[in-house]
């Protein structure tokens, strides 16, 4: 299997250099795969050597959870492997750019192949992955009842009160991120938060209450991968489970007389002490947000465009991140 999955790398490279000459975004996506697998490769460095801040704060606060709370050893085990190459991060991240190298097919043109590569590699960036992991961190922090601080983040009180946001309980900062689970939506078409796994663990240990998307996407409070990371840290074909998602609850309320605010709408408050990076990646999610909020463009464009990946960053901005390399 794995001759194959190389052979068909080899034969989509030796495919694109052929092809590159006459299309220049074929070009740019034959230079930029290569440089966002090493970035990738280079993450992996740097996690397995301790140069990524916040997963060693990971281990540091899971050691001390389990030597005070060893009824929560088991659960901060899981949270553990955030701090290294086998945490579902760090693999969704690897599933992804196999996905470019060995099924390019799944994408509907070349320009989307190569905006998913410039979000690769800018999710890979150690600065900017230590950001992403301050969510796994802080569910950490808040296991420890207060014995270990937020970190990146102002505390849950003074979030929820800026945001005005209801408390949905230990494990929040991940909900809506499909690292750690999904939306599973019924036959009734209610949704509810159903954790992968492992972090299942949360829900039995802590009682959390079920979360359902309506009452979520109204009333979340501030988690990094929603706020700051969501357009990184997510495949095309996730981004697109989740605007979809967003726009039958939307159509579900209005059907009852109801408004619902979509669940990314507007960034929430809570935000502390985050990188260069994190900054830039959030304006260009708000650039991204705001283009797919247009009416008048998404009726401007093909049907073919239409059914492409999510164009997460275009801007030189971002662009900018492969040519400094």
């Amino acid at each position: 299997m794995a001759g194959m999955h190389k052979f068909r790398f080899i034969f989509f490279a030796l495919t694109l250099l052929l092809t590159a000459c006459g299309d220049p975004i074929k070009e740019q996506v034959t230079r930029q795969l290569p440089v966002s697998e090493l970035r990738v490769q280079q993450l992996a460095d740097a996690l397995e050597n301790g140069q990524v801040r916040n997963a060693e704060l990971i281990r540091q606060y899971g050691d001390k959870i389990a030597r005070s709370k060893p009824e929560l050893a088991e659960l901060v085990k899981v949270f553990k492997l955030d701090a290294t190459t086998q945490g579902p991060m760090y693999l969704a991240l690897v599933d992804r750019l196999n996905t470019v190298k060995n099924q390019p097919e799944m994408f509907a043109n070349n320009q989307a192949i190569y905006d998913e590569l410039l979000n690769i590699y800018q999710a890979a960036d150690p600065v900017l992955y230590s950001d992403a992991l301050s969510d796994p961190l802080n569910v950490l922090a808040d296991m420890s009842d207060g014995m270990l601080p937020r970190i990146n983040s102002l505390s849950k009180a003074q979030s929820q009160q800026a945001n005005n946001a209801q408390d949905f309980g230990t494990g929040e900062q991940l909900i809506g991120n499909p690292n750690y689970g999904s939306w599973s939506t019924g036959s009734n078409g209610m949704s509810f938060w159903a954790w992968y796994g492992m972090y299942s663990m949360i829900g039995d240990i802590f009682g959390s209450r079920r979360v359902s998307y309506g009452d979520w996407g109204r009333h979340r409070n501030y988690s990094y991968y929603n706020d700051y990371g969501r357009t990184r840290y997510s495949s095309p074909s996730q981004l697109k489970k989740q605007t979809r998602l967003d726009a039958r609850t939307k159509k579900s309320f209005a059907r009852r007389g109801q408004k619902f605010t979509s669940a990314y709408g507007k960034n929430r408050t809570g935000a502390s002490s985050l990188s260069s990076q994190s900054k830039t990646a959030q304006s260009s999610a708000n650039r991204f947000r705001s283009q797919n909020s247009s009416k008048s463009n998404y009726a401007r464009k093909s049907s073919s465009s239409r059914n492409a990946s999510f164009r997460n960053s275009s801007s030189n901005t971002s662009r900018g991140f492969s040519r400094g390399k």
